[in-house]
């Protein structure tokens, strides 16, 4: 009888679905086990509750590539792999080559002094479109702390816009693995994630990136910690003397593949289906082929032609490359944890209970993302968990792609909400800036709360607007 409710009645799958989650929680945060062995469990036990036969959870010893463990894990990552590795190798350059700190330095020289605080946000925007956010933040903060010393003022007021750009990048657009995984888990072009990624955070960027920090700045006032402020010294003498690449060159490696991914998505809007333009443009504004494009660019611009080895390119594209296994593996565990909940029927009992309620689906998904990022602190286990939650409830409701895109913005925004001490980014920008825990939760958890809330509001606004 109570395995019949459990797997059969709509009250019985939600409550499975609910335990499951909660497991979930508990082995991260309570035991400290790794998301992927988190998913990969709970997955396991949830298609074993709900009954479904062993031969369709890992199939059989002759063959499992039907399988729900072997096909949740294909059917993610073979989207995203490729674009987070090219992604990752054309920040790498763009790091190794000094053009991120070209950029800060050129900004910084067009706006002047006073105009600080927007020159470091618009550094960590369009430098985090092709790094992650701990690259950005290690990379620019010596100019942070320079620039901090000759404004004489609060160093919140110059971290907290840079922040914010890498957060803002980070969160809403590709390469980056959270809003990849997004489209993947829901079927979305990039380039109508790039186009709703833009269009709701850069409002959110203004908020809570030029905005508040500079209200917040007036109210805390940190000066910049004399061994960074010799660190980053340090680290400008052995700079010194290193020329730097073409501004030109740089904002072309970083501006190409969002050009191609966007030709592709208007192509595809504009031009006749079957012209000889189309298929152009569809071929390389595919994700993979235009990151290609730009990675392979960036080894002969600013590598071989700068005096870079074909030895040193592969050393550094090997140690960018390192690190991205265990990203992978959450990935892939979070697109199995997906895959069992819509095989058990949860997805359908879900979306009857929210229909029920009366909750739009974009409100859904955000609150649903919201709820996991503050209770275990990493955006990438919010959205994988809560895109294998949402995939089946807008599977069969005829979404188009720009509202698909809006509902992935919306994932994209909960996954950032309310940063604090289970975030390891909490901890790297303290460690970065000086700042107490205390005046982080003042500063760095309320921008996160704006960026994210502004956002939501953003996108659940042009889902009105939008067919």
């Amino acid at each position: 009888m109570f395995l019949n409710w459990l797997q059969h009645e709509t009250s019985g799958l939600l409550t499975l679905c609910a335990v499951g989650i909660a497991v979930l929680l508990v082995m991260i945060i309570r035991f400290r086990i790794e998301p992927f062995i988190a998913l990969l469990v709970t997955g396991l036990l949830i298609a074993l509750a709900a009954g479904l036969p062993v031969e369709d959870i890992v199939g059989t010893a002759q063959k499992s590539s039907d399988s729900l463990i072997e096909g949740g894990f294909a059917s993610i990552l073979g989207h995203i792999t490729a674009i987070i590795g090219l992604g990752t190798i054309l920040g790498s350059m763009l790091e190794a080559s000094g053009g991120a700190q070209l950029l800060t330095r050129k900004l910084l020289g067009a706006f002047g002094e006073n105009r600080a605080p927007l020159a470091m946000g618009l550094s960590g925007l369009i430098f985090g479109v092709p790094v992650f956010f701990d690259i950005g933040i290690f990379v620019l903060a010596p100019l942070v702390y320079v620039v901090a010393r000759q404004g004489k003022r609060s160093i919140l007021l110059y971290c907290l816009p840079l922040v914010a750009g890498l957060s803002m990048t980070h969160a809403f657009l590709p390469p980056h693995p959270g809003p990849v995984v997004a489209a993947g888990l829901l079927g979305v072009d990039l380039g109508w994630i790039i186009l709703m990624g833009l269009a709701c955070g850069l409002p959110a960027f203004v908020v809570a990136g030029l905005l508040y920090p500079v209200w917040i700045g007036k109210r805390i006032t940190l000066p910049v910690p004399a061994d960074m402020l010799a660190a980053a010294d340090e680290l400008a003498a052995k700079r010194e003397g290193r020329p730097d690449p073409p501004l030109g060159v740089v904002a072309l490696i970083i501006g190409l593949p969002m050009v191609l991914i966007l030709g592709a998505t208007f192509g595809s809007i504009t031009l006749p289906e079957g012209s000889g333009a189309l298929s152009v443009l569809t071929f390389l504004g595919n994700p993979t082929v235009a990151l290609t494009i730009a990675v392979l660019l960036s080894f002969w611009l600013l590598g071989t032609r700068r005096g870079m080895t074909g030895r040193d390119l592969s050393e550094l594209t090997s140690g960018a490359l390192r690190p991205l296994g265990m990203l992978l593996l959450v990935v892939g565990a979070g697109g199995f944890f997906g895959k069992v909940l819509a095989e058990t029927g949860v997805g359908d009992a879900l979306a009857g209970s929210l229909q029920g309620v009366g909750l739009p689906m974009i409100v859904s998904a955000y609150v649903i993302s919201s709820g996991l990022r503050i209770a275990q602190g990493s955006a990438t286990v919010a959205i994988v968990t809560t895109g294998g939650i949402v995939a089946p409830l807008v599977g069969s409701a005829g979404l188009s792609q720009a509202q698909l895109a809006l509902i992935a913005v919306a994932i994209a925004a909960g996954s950032i909400i309310a940063s604090h001490v289970n975030d390891g980014g909490f901890w790297i920008i303290s460690r970065y800036f000086g700042i107490p825990v205390s005046d982080m939760l003042k500063s760095w958890t309320v921008l996160e709360t704006l960026l994210s809330l502004v956002a939501f509001g953003m996108a659940a606004g042009i889902s009105l607007l939008v067919a």
